[in-house]
């Protein structure tokens, strides 16, 4: 997106820092991540495109509520005029506090207990919080274009949609803000301190909180390998016990459902690396399988 230069430069006049080192690490498709060295501090610049900014600033003010409330979010180092990013070019960048650990390995029954327990206490701590940028729920649409691309796919979202439809009907779900993919390498546990932090609030939203659950459920291999992750959330988060077992196979669906809508509109839109199509399709024909059983 933007030469190391000139985030260096940027660093300097908008949040008057001076960097050591400045190096980059994996980003996806929208944005891009360098690894910033500032003396003995370490930070994580983030940029992404420019129409993004509302979502992401949202994603950036739940990290920094929930770091005000003691979590490790990866909360954003504010510029020196208060901003929580910066435009640069078509841009815009942010520069977060980086979060020491290892990631949680979602099969270990050890790591789905913290792995629950920690986005159910992250559920309560956004309790009441709100933001103009976080994106409206949901954005699946069966008649986009883009579900063209395999025959089995509108019929599938059509379904999931209309399951999560009936379900908020007839059931009232626990709402509010989400982390939007809590897998396992968004969590940090630091050996050091038994700390862990949860990072990469890129795909924050508002909706039902089981949302959340659901793919952390997807993330840990389905609902009979993560009895361990949902027993801590059960323990630690605001959702009732009962709402979560009536609603977890509906939401399961529909975090599916979502998955393949991303998967088709990246193939809709083309790719120049055919590597990155052929992970698209391979990613596709999952979500067949789990939409379709």
């Amino acid at each position: 997106m933007l030469a190391d230069d000139t985030i260096r430069t940027t660093l300097r006049t908008a949040w008057h820092l001076q960097p050591d080192g400045c190096t980059p690490l994996d980003g996806g498709p929208t944005t891009s991540t360098r690894s910033v060295a500032v003396g003995d501090r370490r930070y994580l610049a983030v940029l992404v495109r420019g129409p993004q900014r509302a979502s992401f600033e949202a994603g950036l003010a739940a990290a920094e509520h929930l770091a005000r409330r003691g979590f490790h979010t990866g909360a954003p180092v504010r510029a020196a005029d208060g901003a929580l990013c910066v435009p640069v070019g078509d841009c815009v960048l942010a520069l977060v506090e980086s979060v020491p650990g290892r990631p949680l390995d979602g099969a270990d029954p050890v790591d789905q207990q913290w792995w629950g327990d920690r986005l159910g206490a992250a559920h309560r701590g956004l309790a009441g919080f709100r933001h103009a940028g976080l994106p409206a729920w949901h954005p699946l649409r069966p008649e986009a274009p883009h579900l063209s691309v395999a025959g089995w796919l509108r019929p599938a979202i059509t379904g999931a949609i209309t399951a999560l439809t009936k379900l908020q009907v007839t059931d009232r779900l626990t709402v509010g803000p989400l982390h939007g993919d809590p897998r396992p390498d968004a969590f940090r546990i630091d050996a050091g301190t038994g700390r862990i932090g949860l990072v990469s609030w890129g795909r924050a939203r508002f909706g039902p909180l089981m949302y959340d659950v659901a793919s952390a459920v997807r993330h840990a291999g389905g609902p009979s390998r993560a009895a361990e992750l949902l027993a801590a959330y059960e323990d630690a988060g605001p959702v009732p016990v009962a709402e979560i077992e009536g609603s977890l196979d509906t939401l399961l669906r529909f975090r599916w459902a979502m998955e393949a809508d991303a998967c088709a509109r990246a193939l809709a839109a083309g790719h120049s690396d055919e590597d990155a199509a052929d992970l698209c399709r391979a990613a596709l024909t999952e979500t067949r399988t789990a939409l379709l059983d």
